[in-house]
C-alpha cells in the first residue's frame, strides 16, 4: 500500500505539493472514485488510477541501456549541461540514476536505474565486476604496456601512489596512434584516462562496450536507449 500523493509523485505527475493539488481539486481517480485526500491509500499492483482521462500506471523499478553520446553528463540533473537522465524520453520514474559515470566525452554502455541495489552490486570494488572499454591511444602501445597494465599502474604521484587493480590490456593496432580493448574491475575518476597517463601516452577516444555479463547493443546508434530484458537483467543480478 502506498499514499496517492507519493505514488503520484514518484511516477512523475509533478512534486509532492503539486499532486496534492490536483488530488484537492478532484482530478485524481482511483477506479470510478474520485479521490480528494492526499494520504489516501492505494494498492500500486491493483488499482488503477487516472488524471482525467490519463492512466497512471505505477512502475517500481525501471532498467535502461543507453549507447551514451559525448557531450552528455552522467548526472541526474545539471545547470550547465544535458544529462544522460534528459535522454530518456519514455521514463516513468522521477528517481533514475546512471550506474556509476563515464565522462562527458566517453561514449557507450550506461545502465539506467532506481535499484540501488543493483547499482551496488555493480559498482562495489568486492564484486569484482569487469568494465570493458575500446580506446584510440594517442601513442605506441606495445607488450610491454600490456605487462605494466597487467601488474597495475601508478595513477597516482610518487608522493602518493595510487596503483590500479591489474587491468587486461588486448592490443588491436599498434602504431602513432594504437587501438586497444581494456578490462578492468575499479572505477576509479578517469581511471582509463590516467592509466595511459601513467604509461606516458594520451587517451584520444573512449567507449565502454560491456559492464559484467552485459554488453552494448549494436543496434543502439549514439544517444539511443531500450529497456534492459528479461534475461539481461536476470545476468546482472
Amino acid at each position: 500500500m502506498i499514499r496517492l500523493d507519493k505514488y503520484l509523485a514518484d511516477m512523475s505527475v509533478g512534486t509532492r505539493s503539486e499532486v496534492k493539488r490536483l488530488i484537492k481539486n478532484g482530478m485524481v481517480r482511483v477506479g470510478d472514485e474520485v479521490v480528494r485526500k492526499a494520504e489516501y491509500k492505494i494498492d500500486e499492483t491493483k488499482d488503477i488510477v487516472h488524471i482525467g482521462e490519463k492512466q497512471i500506471s505505477y512502475v517500481k523499478e525501471e532498467y535502461y541501456m543507453l549507447n551514451k553520446p559525448a557531450g552528455v553528463v552522467s548526472a541526474t540533473e545539471d545547470m550547465l549541461h544535458r544529462t544522460v537522465i534528459d535522454l530518456i524520453d519514455s521514463k516513468k520514474r522521477k528517481d533514475l540514476f546512471p550506474v556509476g559515470r563515464l565522462d562527458k566525452d566517453t561514449e557507450g554502455l550506461l545502465i539506467i536505474t532506481n535499484d540501488g541495489a543493483l547499482s551496488h552490486r555493480l559498482l562495489s570494488p568486492k564484486k569484482h565486476v569487469d568494465k570493458t572499454y575500446y580506446a584510440k591511444i594517442n601513442g605506441k602501445v606495445t607488450s610491454y604496456t600490456v605487462e605494466q597494465f597487467q601488474r597495475g599502474v601508478n595513477i597516482g604521484t610518487d608522493e602518493d601512489p595510487e596503483i590500479t587493480k591489474p587491468g587486461v590490456l588486448e592490443i588491436l593496432a599498434s602504431g602513432d596512434q594504437s587501438e586497444i580493448r581494456l578490462t578492468i574491475q575499479e572505477g576509479k575518476y578517469h581511471q582509463v584516462k590516467r592509466m595511459f597517463q601513467a604509461v606516458g601516452m594520451e587517451v584520444a577516444y573512449l567507449k565502454r562496450e560491456s559492464m559484467g555479463n552485459l554488453k552494448l547493443d549494436p543496434t543502439l546508434n549514439i544517444g539511443e536507449y531500450r529497456t534492459l530484458t528479461k534475461e539481461e537483467l536476470e545476468s546482472l543480478k
